[in-house]
């Protein structure tokens, strides 16, 4: 039995809802530089190494920034 591998893809409006979601909790984190990256790498399908040579920072200080916001998104999830 073949699996067809569009039966696990999200539809195209679930992508798009996941999106706005996506978007509206990321306007709800506290500091810019987190809603930049997040926006930039999760949104925009940017890699840490874009995202940092657009900021003028190092990737390193990207992928922190990463994470503190993705523990934050969490959090707010969570509630």
């Amino acid at each position: 039995m073949e699996c067809s591998p569009n039966l696990f893809r999200p539809s195209f409006s679930d992508e798009s809802d996941n999106r706005v979601i996506l978007q509206s909790y990321i306007n709800k984190l506290a500091c810019e530089a987190s809603k930049k990256v997040i926006y930039e790498i999760y949104i925009n399908d940017k890699t840490e190494a874009q995202v940092a040579r657009e900021l003028k920072i190092s990737q390193q200080a990207v992928n922190k920034w990463k994470k503190k916001a993705l523990r934050e998104l969490c959090q707010m999830m969570s509630l």
